[in-house]
């Protein structure tokens, strides 16, 4: 059931706020810290999906190719050991659907047996696992029917959730069905963003063309007002099925991408109109708990964000550095839902570790205030454990604890992860 009291949280209230002595509370029993993946930017050569596909026609939104990504596909074990190592309890990861069901009715047992492998290894080295059933990709057939575009696409990807969660929902300990299904709507109120979309069509049509497939639709590429309403049926017709598979076992719910919108010269009324098309769509849909993803904030205008203020520091991914709008978000949401709330994504894009370092020191201590506030929030996952393909950016920004050679796909670990991790062990923020 949704609260519908409107709770107006302005940077500048949230500022004088922090500026103040603040409580601190211990994270509850069972507060879940880790890190987090998606199947298809660390895998690496996920050639049934949607993506790839994409990825390789001319013309193409992706200059740099996924490729082999991190090569997780044969370094899991080893990467799972090592987020365990720096003292988390938990991770989240996606289960690659193209993996899965590479051809429509065709179902890999072998792809199966992985994830399965997958999840038992985080369970062996004391980490929850949080599951992603789709992380933006699907399988190539899939988008090449219409995808979510059209009521069709509804059945097979409930099929697929069900499928997965009789084979491993014994394993998992907290379950979403998309991941930022709602990442249409929120880019769309960037004016960069509304620009470069006047391309979408032509590059659809290209594809379409290049693949025989005149329905072609996939999910990052289509029109949010088309596909929102589809994906939110999708999601609470998976959502039963995902808990009649695990006996109601599992906590089910999404993850959405929310910025601390903040009224641009005090003017509400953009905040307001964004957040309706944003969010309260999707917690109008049933679920247990809600991912909060958070990276930065947006100056809202009446109908569009507006640009940030000569001198704002910003980030690889072109983001206004500001830790503390995991905070202002978290209080958005609770004033909006009282399910419980789990940060599933938080970080920055930064070649400079020792920025990476404040920057979660400074949206740590805004979860724990909120802890302290007597706020529902049992989990802070960040974004990520290993730096990889970052969609239309490739391998530029860096967000992980952990780097990875192009080259040799080593991995080392950054000051970042210890101090992330130790946050972890002890509760306190140093």
């Amino acid at each position: 059931m949704i609260d519908r009291r409107t709770l107006i949280t302005t940077g500048a209230a949230l500022a004088g706020a922090m500026a103040a002595p603040r409580a601190f509370a211990a994270p509850p029993k069972g507060f879940l810290w880790g890190t987090a993946g998606a199947a298809y930017q660390i895998e690496g050569g996920n050639v049934a999906s949607d993506l790839w596909a994409m990825e390789h026609v001319k013309p193409t939104l992706f200059p740099t190719l996924s490729g082999d990504a991190d090569d997780v596909y044969n370094r899991v074990d080893a990467d799972i050991a090592m987020a365990a190592s720096f003292g988390f309890n938990t991770h989240r990861l996606s289960i690659e659907w193209s993996r899965i069901e590479p051809e429509r009715g065709q179902i890999s047992l072998a792809a199966l047996a992985y994830y399965r492998r997958v999840l038992e290894t985080c369970r062996k080295h004391g980490l929850a696992p949080v599951v992603t059933y789709n992380h933006y990709t699907t399988p190539r057939w899939f988008a090449a029917g219409g995808g979510f575009m059209t009521q069709d696409g509804i059945a097979p990807f409930v099929a697929y959730c069900d499928l997965v969660t009789r084979h491993m929902g014994d394993l998992m300990a907290v379950a979403t069905t998309f991941n930022e299904p709602n990442i249409n709507a929120l880019l769309s109120w960037g004016p960069d963003m509304r620009r470069s979309a006047q391309g979408l069509p032509a590059f659809r049509q290209a594809i379409a063309a290049a693949l025989g497939a005149p329905n072609w639709a996939s999910p990052i590429t289509s029109d949010p007002h088309v596909q929102q309403p589809i994906m939110i049926e999708a999601h609470a017709r998976a959502y039963d099925a995902i808990k009649t598979a695990s006996g109601g076992r599992i906590p089910v719910g999404i993850t959405l991408a929310l910025n601390d919108d903040q009224p641009f010269n005090g003017d509400m009324s953009g905040v307001l109109r964004k957040r309706s098309e944003v969010l309260t769509p999707w917690l109008s849909a049933p679920g247990d708990m809600v991912g909060v993803q958070n990276y930065t904030r947006s100056l809202v205008g009446p109908d569009s964000n507006m640009p940030d203020p000569p001198g704002t520091e910003i980030t690889q991914m072109g983001y206004a550095y500001a830790p503390e709008a995991l905070e202002a978000v978290i209080r958005m949401v609770a004033t909006q839902t009282k399910r419980p709330i789990y940060v599933t994504e938080n970080g920055i894009g930064t070649e400079d570790d020792a920025r990476r370092v404040a920057f979660i020191q400074r949206a740590v201590q805004g979860v724990l205030h909120c802890v302290a506030d007597g706020l529902d929030v049992r989990g802070y996952i960040h974004w990520s454990l290993l730096d990889n393909w970052e969609w239309t950016q490739g391998f530029g920004p860096k967000f992980g604890l952990v780097s990875v050679d192009r080259q040799t796909f080593a991995r080392t670990p950054k000051p970042s992860a210890s101090y992330l991790g130790k946050i972890a062990k002890t509760g306190r923020v140093a």
